[in-house]
């Protein structure tokens, strides 16, 4: 997670990393953006396409969070892939998609 200078974590009003990481994973499309990587990198326009619902400025706003806290990177292609770590994210927090996804229907 990324630090600012006093030693907090940014995003996290408390400066702790796992509350950093909590309101992360609570904002919108964060967890459909790491679902749709999980197999292969994809480029802004692809990921716009397969989250119909999310507007451009929300998935670029969430794709740069992702990428300053290390989840995401962007590969020589231009595409967005996930990195060793977002990949362990992605295998942890799955389950919670899965659930949110049926909660919605």
């Amino acid at each position: 997670m990324a630090k600012q200078a006093s030693g907090k974590v940014r995003g996290s009003r408390t400066g702790r990393p796992i509350m950093a990481l909590l309101d992360l994973l609570g904002r919108r499309w964060t967890l459909r953006i790491l679902w749709e990587l999980r197999e292969e990198p994809l480029t802004s326009r692809a990921l716009r396409t397969a989250c119909d619902e999310a507007s451009p400025t929300v998935l670029q706003a969430r794709l740069t969070e992702l990428r300053e806290a290390g989840f995401v990177e962007l590969g020589d292609g231009g595409g967005y892939g996930l990195t060793p770590l977002g990949r362990e994210l992605c295998e942890m927090v799955m389950p919670l998609h899965r659930f949110a996804e049926r909660w919605q229907r």
